[in-house]
């Protein structure tokens, strides 16, 4: 789960439970091992060689399955972005066990104390995983950035490349970064501005331990670092998709405008939180002034990505144009193939109509399938998702039981209210008061119970 970090262990009979609840696979079928050692045998014969580019890969330090290794030259006045991307492809035979196995797991399940991944380490983590200890074969995109920001595919191939370092999101050396990184990434938050696109990257909440003591949940300050890593996937994603929308193909990742009823209630969390936010502001605007590294206005931003109506994958059909709303443009996911499954398959065809083939049958056959596969696995690591974060702030307020807080009513319905604690990032249910969203209140902490994952809170004054 990467919203929540837990360094100190203070989740760790929890997390063992909701493994258990929502059966959390802990290894692989012996087959499925089986053949992800023969797997990562296969020679990469069809591959170019492209280890003369000094690749770089960033990530969190710890993270070992490497999706992503890059390099940034200029073209004229384009920026060139060679973006290699883990040929999981080259590994993965459609409909064998490989395949069948990553097609019941869908994506990777991410909790504190660990992940369930979709692949097997000895291929997530090792053959496919875009490490730094020698050559890995990578499905090559070289995109070109204009001026204005506007990403387009110039070409795809298979190649075998080699990364030069393993770069930390804490630990990276500014100097070992691609010179244009910084530049690549401006350009493309200027376009995200000119679109009216709205998407936020919270931070990473984090289980430490307050000056008295007590737990409690404290924001990572979000690095402009990993802003700019997280540019160079949505300006491949945004290319990839207007490849594939010109090929009248493709598997789509989309999302529909938040609607008024979900707006109204951020407009009461940010209320609860202390935010000034214009009537005459759109969400668009007022998410783009939020700043990571002040506590309030990061948890504005994990409320504001929990309140989108879903983003969903969605196949090409000529009837629909698939939107993301959120990226205010079309939208594939194709660049983190270990850690999902829809992106191996949205790859392949981008690799097919980029050298003017084909789309593979199993591909397209695929493509069909995903959306049902992909929202099965989407709902249940949301749930689990879901569970962590319920499971933290039980044990996190458990020591303030019979305490009284100031909270403000984000939505209300006949079963009661939603509330948003003012002095901690604790969103719950309110049951039997009649009250509506705006309404400031004082409600006395009851229950916390960490086995139940639950919060109880009665009204103590009313407005």
């Amino acid at each position: 789960m990467k919203a929540i970090v837990d360094p100190q262990g203070a989740l760790a009979r929890g997390l063992t439970a909701i493994r258990a609840d929502f059966q959390v696979p802990a290894s692989f079928p012996p087959d499925v091992l089986a053949a992800a050692a023969d797997a990562v045998e296969r020679p990469p014969s069809a591959h170019r060689d492209r280890t003369a580019i000094p690749f770089v890969t960033l990530d969190p330090a710890t993270a070992t399955d490497l999706d992503q290794a890059f390099w940034i030259e200029a073209a004229g006045a384009d920026l060139l972005l060679r973006y290699a991307i883990a040929d999981v492809g080259w590994f993965v035979e459609p409909d064998r066990p490989l395949d069948q196995e990553a097609w019941r797991r869908g994506e990777t399940l991410y909790l504190p104390d660990g992940k369930a991944p979709l692949y097997p380490p000895v291929l997530s983590e090792r053959a496919a995983s875009l490490l730094p200890d020698g050559e890995r074969p990578a499905v090559l995109f070289h995109i070109l950035l204009d001026p204005e920001g506007r990403a387009r595919l110039d070409r795809v191939e298979r190649a075998l490349i080699r990364s030069r370092a393993k770069l930390g999101y804490e630990t990276a050396d500014p100097d070992a970064l691609p010179p244009l990184l910084p530049s690549f990434a401006a350009r493309v938050a200027a376009a995200e501005a000119a679109r009216g696109a709205s998407r936020v990257d919270p931070p990473d909440q984090e289980v430490t331990a307050a000056p008295n003591g007590d737990l409690t949940l404290a924001f990572r300050p979000r690095r402009p670092v990993e802003d700019q890593n997280a540019r160079l996937s949505l300006a491949c994603n945004l290319a990839i998709a207007d490849a594939l929308l010109a090929n009248r193909t493709g598997l789509f990742r989309v999302m529909p405008e938040p609607d008024a009823q979900a707006v109204a209630r951020l407009r009461h969390t940010a209320a609860a939180l202390g935010l000034a936010w214009p009537k005459e502001q759109p969400l668009d605007r007022f998410e783009r002034g939020l700043r990571a590294d002040h506590p309030h206005e990061a948890a504005m931003m994990a409320a504001i990505r929990r309140a989108g109506r879903g983003a969903r994958y969605q196949a090409y059909t000529p009837e629909t144009r698939p939107w993301h709303a959120a990226v205010a443009a079309p939208y594939a996911h194709a660049t983190a193939p270990l850690r999902r499954l829809a992106d191996r398959h949205v790859i392949e065809a981008a690799l097919a109509v980029a050298n003017g083939r084909a789309v593979p049958d199993w591909v397209e056959a695929a493509f069909a399938r995903l959306p049902d596969t992909m929202a099965r696995a989407d709902a249940l690591a949301g749930r689990i998702d879901r569970a962590v974060i319920e499971l933290a702030e039980s044990v996190l307020m458990r020591p303030h039981v019979g305490q009284v807080f100031t909270a403000v009513v984000t939505e209300a319905d006949d079963a009661g209210s939603r509330i948003q604690l003012v002095d901690h990032p604790v969103m719950t249910r309110l049951t039997g008061a009649q009250l509506a969203p705006g309404d400031r209140v004082r409600v006395r902490l009851g229950e916390a119970d960490p086995e139940r994952r639950t919060l109880g809170f009665a009204l103590e004054d009313a407005p």
